[in-house]
This record gives structure tokens, C-alpha cells and sequence, in this order.
């Protein structure tokens, strides 16, 4: 699985932690990390608003499988990264969410809160988290007797997703302010990742025309 890591300005300076945790589990299982976001402050300048887009992309691309983001308090990054056609993103405040947004809902994101709660233990707490998220069987069901209902609702709220959101997702992109859009993909490691794994080309000529 290839799973994107984006942190944006306010949190930035903690990316080398989460980075090392996120490493840390998901390199032993296989699964191959792209660190998009920002690894610093003074690195190229991204809001929640800029994750939104940039996991969109990435998403619908299939240059990713699974989008881990967040913010100060994770809310904002969860919404940004929700109002995107193809991402489902979970809150993720301790494992357990994980473990449960893993089997219940089957989503591709997480938003964690990288300011608020974030203290002593946080890095052990990230690194559970992420254990939990990335192992097990996705969409099983929890309790496992509630499989079938969940799957289904699951399915459901996929369609009521794509039926609101009505036009593609290139069109939807084009109807943004072009620079917003233009600042989320400006980022080299962002372009790495999606230009050396994207699978959409009209998704990826778009964001060359940006550029």
C-alpha cells in the first residue's frame, strides 16, 4: 500500500516525529511512505485547505492508497479532505478510532490532532495509532455479526457522495481559485509522488498545466 503523509503549516516541525513513527510501523508491513506535506516551517507554505486538495488528487490519481493529514486540531484537515470527491477521511484521536474506522467505515484518510492533546506520550499514541490503521483486514465489521449492514452503508454513503458532488473531479478542481489549487501541487515531493505513481493522466496533465 502507498500511503501519503501531509502535514501543513501550523504543525509542521513535528513531521520528522510523525514521519519516524508512520516509518516505524509501516515499513516492517510493506507498505511504501510519501511524506508530501510540509517537513518543517520553512518548508513550501500549505494550509488544511491546500491537504484537502492534495489528497484529492493523489486519491483520484491512485498514486496513493491511504492519506494520513492533520492539523492543530485535526478537524479542519478532516473537513478540507472530506469536501473532496473520493476521500473519506476519519478523525483519529487514539487508536481505537483507528481500529474502528478501519472496520467500520473503510475510509483512505485520517486526520489526527497534531497541537491539541498532544503531549506527553504523543509520539507513542501516533505510532499505536498508525499500527491500528494499517493492519487487519479493512471493512470487516465491528462487532464482526455487523459486517453486512456496515459494508452496505458504506456503499451507500460512497454513492451519496458521488450523487452531491455531481461533476467530475477535474471540473470540480477547475472551479476552485486556480492558485489555491496551484500552491497545493507546487510542493516537489507532492509532484514525485503523484507523477511516478499516478495512474490518471488527464488528472496529471492537469496539474501540469498548473505548474
Amino acid at each position: 500500500m502507498k500511503v501519503a503523509l501531509m502535514m501543513e503549516n501550523s504543525q509542521a516541525a513535528k513531521n520528522p516525529i510523525i514521519l519516524k513513527e508512520l516509518e516505524g510501523v509501516a515499513g516492517p508491513l510493506g507498505h511504501d511512505i510519501f511524506n508530501v506535506g510540509m517537513d518543517g516551517e520553512n518548508d513550501h507554505h500549505l494550509t488544511y485547505i491546500h491537504l484537502g486538495i492534495m489528497a484529492g488528487i493523489l486519491i483520484n490519481a491512485k498514486a496513493v492508497d491511504f492519506v494520513v493529514s492533520g492539523c492543530g486540531t485535526g478537524q479542519g484537515a478532516m473537513m478540507s479532505l472530506n469536501a473532496h470527491a473520493g476521500v473519506y477521511c476519519g478523525y483519529c484521536i487514539d487508536p481505537s478510532d483507528a481500529f474502528l474506522f478501519n472496520q467500520v467505515n473503510n475510509g483512505n484518510a485520517l486526520a489526527l490532532p497534531f497541537a491539541k492533546g498532544f503531549g506527553w506520550g504523543a509520539e507513542l499514541n501516533a505510532r499505536y495509532i498508525f499500527e491500528k490503521a494499517l493492519t487487519g483486514e479493512r471493512g470487516a465489521g465491528y462487532p464482526v455479526e455487523r459486517r453486512e449492514p456496515q459494508v452496505r452503508n458504506a456503499s451507500i454513503l460512497s454513492e451519496v457522495k458521488t450523487a452531491l458532488l455531481g461533476t467530475s473531479y477535474i471540473d470540480s478542481l477547475k472551479n476552485l481559485d486556480q492558485e489555491l489549487v496551484k500552491t497545493a501541487v507546487s510542493g516537489e515531493r507532492f509532484q514525485a509522488c503523484l507523477f511516478e505513481n499516478g495512474q490518471d493522466k488527464e488528472l496529471e496533465a492537469y496539474v501540469k498545466s498548473l505548474l
